[in-house]
């Protein structure tokens, strides 16, 4: 296919889509130490599926478990996983809720979600680029900036991080075939 929306026309890749998390990455950066050094990281463990509708409709849902974030530093870890952060004890996963999806030029979109994040609920703009792969899966690629304030990801101890920290996602999936 050439395009997104002839992807999206097609009624063979109508119906359910499964995530396969060993294809896929979520991981995140944001700059520490007054912007002097960037933290990187990736969250390990996460499922999510997708629905495409016969009229082109797309929803879906990604839920990443969030004591499964790394950064390669132990102590920083459980810092990030502590109420300070992520609070994972009370907030265990994080939650991507897709309602619509807007071609936009070629393999291009803007994807319509609402992050969850510590219970807070807001939309993130998401564009995402949509990749075919000949055994018929799709790769979904995007980042956003997340206003770290906005999801109660606020401590910031002398202010050394910065307000946002980018998410990105390289998600592969493919159609649930009936069997």
């Amino acid at each position: 296919m050439t395009t997104l929306e002839a992807l999206l026309s097609d009624p063979d890749a109508q119906g359910a889509w499964h995530l396969v998390p060993e294809q896929s990455t979520v991981t995140f950066k944001i700059k520490n130490m007054w912007g002097l050094l960037t933290v990187k990281g990736e969250f390990t463990q996460f499922s999510g599926y997708g629905e495409l509708a016969s009229d082109g409709a797309v929803s879906g849902h990604l839920e990443i478990e969030a004591a499964s974030l790394q950064t390669g530093i132990g102590r920083r870890d459980k810092h990030l996983r502590s109420a300070d952060f992520f609070d994972v004890e009370h907030f265990p996963q994080i939650r991507v809720v897709v309602t619509t999806l807007h071609p936009t030029k070629g393999k291009n979109a803007d994807l319509r979600a609402s992050f969850t994040i510590k219970g807070i609920a807001d939309p993130v703009p998401l564009p995402v680029t949509i990749s075919e792969f000949g055994d018929g899966s799709v790769r979904i690629s995007g980042q956003a900036d997340i206003d770290r304030a906005q999801f109660g990801l606020d401590w910031n101890k002398f202010g050394v991080m910065a307000a946002t920290a980018t998410a990105s996602a390289e998600l592969v999936f493919a159609p649930a075939r009936a069997g």
